[in-house]
């Protein structure tokens, strides 16, 4: 078995036959989630909002590699409408995934609604997911070793839903309802965990967060001091989006990955270096939180999940 504390993309096991769902792949952490896959036999569905951006990722991944296994499909994870559209064309072409990875994320726009009047971090980063998660469990669950991957950030330890304000109406902080998209993330990832586990489903719910990385994230929604700060003065101490990657990666190929954990760079304060084990705050697991974000997310998505509520 090989040590987290050594663990690189050369590690990732032989990936032929199997499919991934990765959001958010025509650029930053999804980009590089996507290349390494590719490397090592996987067939990668690029589910992307923007198809030219997807077209023109595919055409750097398959450059020199003629053989690599990568489709894009357009994907609007805040638009419902357009993930029951998603799903429903891989279901119709018989495409069954055996890992999605919940990549796709914005950071700290100016607040900013949905046309279902939902905003669009909380809307973005955790609802469209729940609500894809949830429409490709059944796909998934019949293939070899089905997993889960939901990336959220070490941002969701400081972070609280707000349940009484949940568009910001009264009090929007950019970075705020960022840290709550995040915290709903984990809270997600790891409630999953419970009920796939109750149910006895195959399919594991694994956790990742990739540190401080360089990526557009940073720069492509952020206004005023935040992408000062991130997108500027604190850029030369962020790590590339390959290494980055590297917990999500891990979490959705290692074999020793286990469901329910939170995984992120072994270096200082979590900011960078090879993935380990790392901590989830105590309000990501606490069944209550859960159980209100889940009855939510359901009400907002209209979708329901298969499986039981965990006790």
């Amino acid at each position: 078995m090989t040590s987290q504390s050594s663990w690189s993309a050369d590690q990732i096991p032989d990936q032929n036959g199997r499919v991934f769902v990765v959001t958010g792949a025509n650029s930053g952490l999804g980009l590089a989630t996507t290349r390494a896959l590719v490397r090592k036999g996987a067939h990668v569905v690029l589910a992307v909002r923007d198809e030219e951006k997807g077209r023109r990722a595919v055409a750097d991944l398959t450059a020199g590699r003629p053989d690599a296994r990568v489709e894009v499909r357009r994907l609007d994870l805040t638009d419902v409408q357009s993930i029951h559209a998603f799903a429903d064309r891989l279901k119709s072409d018989g495409v069954r995934p055996h890992v999605l990875v919940n990549n796709a994320g914005l950071m700290a726009p100016p607040r900013t609604l949905t046309d279902q009047g939902v905003e669009v971090q909380f809307a973005a980063n955790h609802l469209g997911h729940f609500a894809l998660t949830g429409l490709l469990l059944e796909l998934m669950a019949g293939g070899d070793d089905p997993r889960v991957v939901t990336v959220t950030s070490t941002n969701h330890r400081q972070a609280q839903i707000f349940f009484d304000d949940l568009t910001g109406e009264r009090k929007y902080s950019p970075m705020g309802y960022y840290n709550q998209s995040k915290l709903a993330n984990a809270v997600f990832g790891r409630e999953l965990h419970r009920r796939l586990s109750a149910a006895g489903s195959p399919v594991r719910s694994v956790l990742a967060h990739p540190g401080y990385t360089s990526t557009n994230l940073q720069t492509s929604s952020p206004v005023g001091m935040v992408k000062l700060l991130f997108g500027r003065l604190l850029l030369p101490l962020a790590q590339s989006p390959d290494q980055g990657a590297l917990p999500q990666l891990y979490a959705a190929t290692a074999p020793e990955a286990r469901g329910g954990e939170l995984y992120g760079p072994g270096g200082m304060a979590e900011l960078r270096g090879a993935p380990k084990q790392v901590q989830l705050a105590p309000r990501a697991a606490d069944p209550e939180t859960a159980a209100r974000l889940w009855e939510l997310s359901e009400r907002l998505t209209g979708v329901r999940f298969p499986l039981p509520a965990a006790a």
